[in-house]
Formats: C-alpha cells, structure tokens, sequence
C-alpha cells in the first residue's frame, strides 16, 4: 500500500510539471525588465470632470494588487506610464416597461490609449489601448447612480490595462 502511495505521488509530480503553467508574474517579453513604474495623472479628453484622476487611481491600484511593477515616483521609475481618457459613451441599456423613452438601465464605455516609456533612452516600449463596458440600474438619486457607474467602469478599465501590461494578454 505504502509504494503504491509513493508511485502515485510521483506520477503526479512528473505529470503536473509537463502542463506548462508557471506560478507569479509572467510579464510580456518587452517589458520584463522592467520593475518600477511611475503612473502620472492621465490625460482626459472627455468632458466628465476628474474621470482622469478615477481611472489613474484604479489603474494604479491594480498594478499594486497584481504584483508585476512597484509603483513608484517618475525620478525613481524604470518606465512611465501615461495615458488619456479618450471616450466615454453612454447608452440606455433597458427601458421603462410604460415608457420606452425613460430608461431604467444605462451602460457606459470608457476607452483608454496609454504608453509605457522607458525613462533612461525615451524610447517607446509598448502602446496600447483599455476598454471597459458598465452597467447600472438608475436609482431615484440619478447623480450617484452616475457616480457608481464610472467607478465601476474605471475599475474594469484598469484590469483590462493591468492584464495587458501584466500578463501580456
């Protein structure tokens, strides 16, 4: 009983090291190298005040939960990370059953374009783009229905982003 405990033990091993799974980070190829990364306030190119602040903070907050980068001050930094807010758009998502005109669920899609550039030679080391879609059934205060709706799109923007400057996918 006892070797054929030990004989399966080892097929286990022996098989599980052939699946090709590896356990931390695997960041892309380009950016491996990389180990601290300064994330300045984005750039927004829409008209909703301080959505640049709330996508930056929720990127940067995923960064730090991912592990990959340590987030530090740009004089300290490897690379820089910077990015522009460049789109939102809302659209009604459900209607009112008396009322189609009157909605009762709206979405929001945020687009983000960012680069990440090396500080020491300037030299571009990877673009990209983050998209994220949201949605939230309006309550009778509609301002705070708004507010939560972007917050929750800005997060799934930045895992969207950490995933591709993390993961490479």
């Amino acid at each position: 009983m006892k070797s054929l405990f030990l004989l399966l033990a080892a097929g286990c091993l022996l098989l599980s090291g052939c699946a090709g799974y590896t356990l931390g980070a695997h960041k892309p190829a380009h950016l491996s190298h990389v180990t601290k990364l300064a994330v300045p306030t984005f750039e927004n190119l829409t008209l909703e005040p301080r959505l640049a602040s709330l996508v930056t903070n929720a990127v940067i907050k995923q960064l730090q939960n991912h592990g990959s980068y340590q987030i530090v001050a740009k004089s300290e930094a490897e690379a820089v990370l910077q990015g522009k807010v460049s789109n939102i758009n809302r659209t009604q998502f459900r209607s009112d059953l008396n009322n189609v005109l009157r909605s009762s669920q709206i979405m929001a899609n945020l687009t983000c374009l960012f680069t990440i550039t090396d500080t020491a030679s300037g030299k571009v080391l990877h673009t990209g783009n983050a998209t994220a879609d949201s949605y939230i059934i309006l309550e009778a205060n509609l301002q705070l229905s708004e507010t939560q709706l972007l917050e929750d799109a800005a997060q799934r923007l930045a895992n969207n982003l950490s995933d591709q400057v993390s993961e490479g996918w």
